[in-house]
Formats: C-alpha cells, structure tokens, sequence
C-alpha cells in the first residue's frame, strides 16, 4: 500500500492520551506519523501535515496555549482532522472548538480510549478525508437534494 503523506498528532502527553496517540499511530503504518506533545509543538510541525490529529485528557491544558492561539491564525481550510481523548466528551468538545477556528475538515466523531477495535477504521477515514464525503451524503439524505 502506498503512503498516505505525514500525519501530524498532538497531545497533552499524559499516559493514556499518549497511549492512544500510539495507537493511532500504528494504525496508520503507511503514513509518516509524527507524534509531538503541546509542549513540544511548534507551528511549522503542521505545515507538512496532509492531516492532523489532537488529544488530551481534560479540556483546556497549559500545555495546549500556544496550539490554541496558532490554530486561531492559521487556515487550514479542509485539511481533515481528527480529535480523541481517554474519555473526556468536554476534551474532545474544547478540542473541536480549537479547530472551528482555523476551518480544518474535522471528523464529527471522535475517538474515546475503550474502541480499540475501532482505532484503525477511525484514523484511517481522518487521513483520507472519507468522513467528509459520508456526511455531504447524510445531508444530501436529509435534504433531498445535492449540496
């Protein structure tokens, strides 16, 4: 299979959050994956990315301040992106919100630790963007018409 370009996955780097980061990590093995915490992160670590991944234990970490001022001035308009956490909904909530900002293509489902099984599934629909055409799909359903 070929590659799929560099991914881009940014943590709090608290244990379970960079463990499920590994995970999403091994599930794109045809991709170069680069896995950074905040702290770690610097604004051209996205550049290269075709798509980017974000997650954190609890919403609003210190180590997520310059993350969320850089993704309030940069457009990253339609590039997919993904959002997970251990098992905080207000965390994958906060981090949804960082990306309205800077109008990535975010995936509306995220990634909560306890589907392990669905990891690669899930990753692998954020990379090539497929979440996108099945959502232009369940609108044109409910509209009865091409959007």
């Amino acid at each position: 299979m070929e590659a799929k370009g560099n991914v881009l996955i940014v943590t709090d780097g608290s244990g379970e959050t960079a463990e499920m980061a590994a995970g999403i990590a091994a599930a794109l093995k045809d991709s170069t994956v680069t896995v950074k915490t905040a702290s770690e992160f610097k604004g051209n670590d996205i550049l290269p990315a075709k798509a980017f991944f974000l997650g954190c234990k609890e919403p609003r970490p210190d180590s997520f301040a310059y993350l969320t001022l850089l993704l309030k001035h940069i457009n990253l308009a339609s590039r997919p992106c993904g959002v997970f956490s251990p098992g905080s909904r207000e965390a994958t909530e906060y981090l949804a919100g960082l990306v309205c900002d800077c109008e990535a293509a975010l995936n509306p489902e995220p990634l909560f630790s306890g589907h392990a099984q669905a990891v690669k599934e899930w990753a692998q629909s954020v990379v090539s963007g497929s979440f996108k055409q099945a959502r232009t799909e369940a609108l044109e359903a409910d509209h009865g018409e091409r959007i």
